[in-house]
């Protein structure tokens, strides 16, 4: 469950759609209402929606066993059921009903953007007259912004639902609200039917095949969770981390033991995923893809000998080698150890010679690649941590390490500047490395993120422990960091805070690179320290001011640049991803006639976009492969540009510092945060949006239109952004000394 104290949850920032089953109910029907969220879990074992229950005025005891069967039950009071048409802090609503069972698949029911969808049902009056309507406890699904105070109003006046819903009324299909009085004399439920209703009791002679299907959720809670762990495919990791502890401390296996710390470890709780592996799993040479996930938990919490020890019993296996020989090369790189990294890889490649991971590694490690580094005293070096891309990695990540030093000078090469990885454990002979130079910058990027490279250390990116981070004695400056996290995202700060506060009393300059990140890092300080937290903005916006030899161009390609991102999908697009997609595809059908739209992939994973609009709409986009090119050549594309429309925090940033126009898809608060520092607010468009490919056409064209204003428009926005990062550096260059 997101609980509010280890959730980032910023969805009024990007827009996310929140969505929620709500049932009306009092004490008697609670019993009904249990069924309805077993059927609900076990046919849909991949939503996990919060369930709000609204009841006249129930002791909250009175919902502890519905608690047990689903981690996101909310309660409110209310006297009626029209109140689902208030219910504060959704956008859409699912009302149901405790004489429901859900009896198949309703993702169709979540995807719903538009009015109240309900399935009109057949009345006959005294005369034998047919007439349809909504009844008002059936099946709804509200968009809350399209109905009004004044349509509520007449709902609760007890009118006729299908008259005042007329306007906003989106007809289902009955499948969706199947009533059991059109089963009478034991006709068999139709394999079709999605949700089942009993408008009286279950158990009334001549309904034997639906008071069937209703029995099969009629079950205690040990009987439920077994249900439920055992579903084939994939289930909600809240669901899964609610239902299947109680069932392993009753009877442990090794099986549901590593679903268990398999769904943990997606959640960062590492440490319970080791708590609840480790006393299963022992020394078992039998197990090991248990030992695999044993030892990737025990490195994300920095255990690295115990992790190498598990990593080397997956290792025995055939079948798991390929991938515990490449997180053994991963393990032994963070710890500094190059050549047991090398070691490592090509032992992985020996077990299978394809395995992209560990040729990765091995390419990484190897060290006849290294060129001759020159002679350099390490006092008139700068040291810079961060996250130093190679291959087919990020394009964003490849540009953004190289912003950074030119702040600082044009040579950014070796001579002037020591490398250290961020996710590189700050042994005694790394700390010995950076205090012997005259600096350490630490940053760009979003390197308070949970995720990615997980350490016990920090729990965010720089591998630090405090007690070397206290004896750091190099001036330390944290340049343009940002805090990552997503919408709903399980961030347990605890650690992360005290990291926090040991980085800002040790560093000379704090400045993060915009001020939603701003906000969210002061939350987590005392408040002696919230004023050391200052702005520097990413230094890629202001790239025209940073390269050397920049020239603006005089004329530009007439290509339109569209970039999407897919890592943590669920988290950016929720339940809205194939809404996404089609209003993408009405959008860039449209600036297909005004411009050459080009797809631009910061990453091999981003071309997904390509293939999902080819494959459901039609429509094809040529592929500009950032991964595969230079920074200055990634840098000449976007100048080029008339206007990029991009999801990453990059795919905006970059282009938007080489002075071309940008408008941006936001699924997560970064890119919001970005346009508000610039008050470009209207650049932005949540994915979110069931209106995305009108509006964004709208403003593409308008961009397109006049191009000349746009780009100056753009230059405007960047001054400020410039004059901060100068004053910044200025600070910096007597804190470092100049040279």
């Amino acid at each position: 469950m997101t609980h509010s104290s280890s959730a980032d949850d910023r969805s009024a920032v990007t827009g996310r759609r929140r969505i929620a089953f709500a049932v009306h109910t009092d004490g008697d029907r609670l019993p009904g209402l249990a069924t309805l969220v077993r059927s609900l879990a076990l046919t849909n074992p991949g939503v996990c929606e919060d369930v709000v229950v609204l009841h006249p005025g129930l002791p909250d005891s009175a919902f502890d066993a519905l608690r047990r069967l689903h981690p996101r039950v909310v309660t409110r009071r209310a006297d009626r059921r029209t109140d689902v048409f208030r219910l504060e802090g959704y956008d859409t609503v699912v009302a149901l009903s405790p004489g429901m069972v859900v009896l198949g698949d309703i993702g169709a029911l979540l995807r719903m953007r538009h009015g109240v969808g309900a399935v009109p049902q057949v009345l006959w009056d005294g005369r034998g007259e047919e007439r349809r309507t909504v009844l008002p406890d059936g099946l709804l699904v509200v968009q809350r912004a399209d109905v009004d105070d004044a349509v509520v109003a007449r709902l609760d006046g007890d009118g006729d639902w299908g008259a005042v819903l007329e306007g906003v009324l989106t007809p289902l299909d009955a499948r969706y609200d199947f009533l059991t009085r059109r089963l009478y004399d034991d006709a068999p439920v139709p394999e079709r039917v999605a949700v089942l209703r009993f408008p009286g009791p279950d158990d009334e002679p001549g309904y034997g095949p639906a008071a069937e299907a209703r029995s099969r959720f009629e079950m205690g809670d040990e009987e439920f969770r077994a249900a439920y762990c055992a579903l084939p495919g994939d289930k909600h990791p809240d669901l899964l981390a609610h239902l299947a502890p109680p069932l392993l401390r009753a009877r442990p296996s090794l099986g549901l033991a590593r679903t268990v710390a398999d769904v943990y470890r997606g959640q960062g709780r590492y440490d319970e995923a080791v708590d609840v592996l480790a006393p299963v799993v022992g020394d078992r040479l039998d197990a090991p893809r248990c030992q695999e996930t044993l030892g990737v938990c025990l490195m994300a919490l920095s255990r690295y000998a115990e992790a190498e020890a598990r990593l080397l019993l997956a290792a025995a296996s055939p079948d798991v080698a390929p991938r515990a020989f490449a997180q053994l090369a991963r393990l032994a790189w963070l710890c500094g150890r190059e050549a047991d990294a090398h070691a490592y890889a090509r032992a992985g490649l020996e077990a299978e010679p394809t395995d992209s991971g560990c040729h990765g590694w091995y390419v990484r490690t190897r060290a006849e690649d290294r060129p001759e580094a020159e002679p350099v005293a390490p006092g008139e070096q700068l040291a810079h941590v961060a996250l130093f891309a190679e291959g087919q990695e990020n394009a964003g990540d490849k540009v953004l390490p190289e912003a950074v030093r030119l702040c600082f000078g044009t040579d950014t090469g070796p001579r002037r500047w020591y490398k250290q990885p961020v996710h590189r454990l700050v042994d005694e002979a790394a700390l010995e490395e950076l205090n012997a130079r005259r600096g350490v910058v630490v940053g760009g990027g979003g390197l308070f993120l949970p995720d990615t490279s997980p350490n016990g250390n920090s729990h965010w990116q720089w591998n630090v422990p405090n007690d070397a981070l206290s004896r750091l004695t190099a001036p330390l400056a944290v340049f343009a960091v940002g805090y990552n996290v997503f919408d709903g995202q399980l961030y347990r700060r605890g650690r992360f805070a005290e990291s926090l506060r040991v980085l800002v009393e040790r560093s000379a300059f704090f400045g993060l690179r915009n001020h939603g990140s701003i906000d969210r890092v002061r939350e987590l300080l005392p408040a002696q320290l919230r004023d050391r937290v200052r702005y520097q903005p990413c230094p890629t916006t202001v790239a025209r001011h940073l390269v050397p030899g920049w020239l603006d161009p005089v004329e530009r390609d007439d290509t339109v640049l569209v970039n999407c991102a897919y890592d943590r999908a669920g988290l950016r697009f929720g339940h809205d991803y194939g809404g996404f997609l089609a209003q993408m595809a009405t959008a860039l059908r449209g600036l297909r006639d005004r411009a050459d739209v080009r797809y631009a992939a910061h990453m091999p994973a981003d071309e997904r976009f390509v293939h999902d609009l080819r494959r459901e709409h039609g429509l094809s986009l040529p592929v500009e492969q950032l991964y595969d090119m230079d920074n200055d050549g990634i840098r000449a594309l976007f100048r080029r540009s008339r206007l990029v429309i991009g999801m990453r925090g990059h795919a905006g940033m970059i282009p938007f510092g080489c002075g071309t126009p940008i408008l941006s898809l936001v699924s997560h608060p970064k890119l919001a945060y970005f346009l508000s520092d610039i008050g470009r607010e209207e650049w932005g468009l949540s994915v979110h949006d069931r209106d995305l490919g009108s509006r964004l056409l709208e403003r593409a064209a308008a961009v397109l239109d006049d191009h000349p204003a746009a780009v100056a428009d753009v230059h405007d926005a960047q001054k400020y952004l410039w004059e901060t990062t100068r004053s910044n550096l200025d600070e910096l260059g007597e804190t470092f000394g100049r040279t």
